[in-house]
């Protein structure tokens, strides 16, 4: 299975940067020219509004192009900036959600999701992140899914 820990460096933006998957491209060129051979490039959304991240599908298959491994962040990816007032809120739900349909696109290598036994009392991101008796079986459902997307 090609869903493994990978310990290159990657390329991320913040999510209210906009930082689309072509103009990343240009951040892979300076690490290139600086000897940076080994990296990956990462998905985790962007500001829609209304204090919500959006991923955009199309960008992984983009990033993919480009010829260099691509994680998708899931938990970071279903964050509500300021969505509980002074802080961020979120839908660990749909983080395994988002992950599967990332993995379905074909074109990721890895998923980066943030564990918690109980999210609630996590001391950053808990509203985004999944609970671990829950980690088995969504780990399953994505070996499934990268499995019959490579046949």
């Amino acid at each position: 299975s090609r869903l493994h820990k990978m310990t290159a460096p990657d390329i991320r933006t913040s999510p209210f940067k906009n930082l689309s998957p072509f103009r990343r491209s240009k951040k892979k060129k300076k690490r290139r020219a600086f000897g940076c051979d080994e990296f990956m490039m990462c998905e985790r959304g962007t500001t829609f509004g209304y204090n919500n991240l959006v991923v955009d599908m199309r960008s992984l298959y983009w990033m993919k192009q480009e010829g260099f491994p691509v994680v998708f962040d899931a938990t970071h990816a279903v964050q509500k900036p300021g969505g509980l007032g002074g802080t961020t809120g979120g839908d660990s739900e749909l983080a395994p959600v988002l992950a599967s349909a990332a993995m379905a696109t074909g074109s990721i290598d890895g998923v980066f999701m943030e564990v918690h036994k109980d999210p609630s009392k996590a001391l950053s991101d808990g509203p985004n992140q999944i609970p671990l008796h829950l980690l088995e079986g969504v780990l399953k459902r994505l070996q499934s899914i990268h499995q019959a997307v490579q046949s």
